[in-house]
């Protein structure tokens, strides 16, 4: 049975991207900690990162690095924070979170966030990707 990433990937269900490459994709979390929350998932269904293969891992930490910077300039954060926690969906997904302090990563503050608040933020994240060399990756199909 698909996951409800791979449902958002396939375009069933309605996603806002910001990166999208042959191995994974990124994608607004809904329910954002803070603004620019993203999650990164490998196209392939995977449930656990230590069942993914190494090379997939490796370049899910590229993309989460270059994400990561983009976040920090798109959001004035000083950092961009990574969590794997995949208790709330059965598909390998790292969390991407733009933060100022430890009280900015924490998934009790996650809150629904408005369609346009997801569209704008997510704009936000593609256009400094895009400024960063990232273009192709940014603007696919987003």
């Amino acid at each position: 049975m698909s996951t409800i990433f791979t449902r958002i990937i396939s375009g069933e269900i309605p996603g806002h991207f910001c990166w999208k490459d042959d191995i994974c994709v990124a994608f607004a979390d809904i329910n954002p900690i803070t603004p620019g929350h993203v999650l990164l998932v490998p196209r392939r269904e995977v449930e656990n990162y230590w069942d993914a293969p190494t090379e997939e891992l490796q370049h899910l930490m590229k993309v989460a690095q270059i994400i990561g910077r983009a976040q920090r300039e798109a959001f004035a954060t000083e950092r961009s924070c990574l969590s794997i926690a995949g208790f709330d969906v059965p598909h390998l997904h790292l969390h991407l979170i733009p933060a100022n302090s430890m009280e900015d990563i924490k998934f009790a503050h996650a809150h629904p966030a408005s369609k346009e608040d997801l569209a704008d933020s997510m704009h936000q994240l593609r256009s400094v990707l895009a400024a960063q060399g990232y273009r192709q990756e940014a603007e696919q199909d987003c």
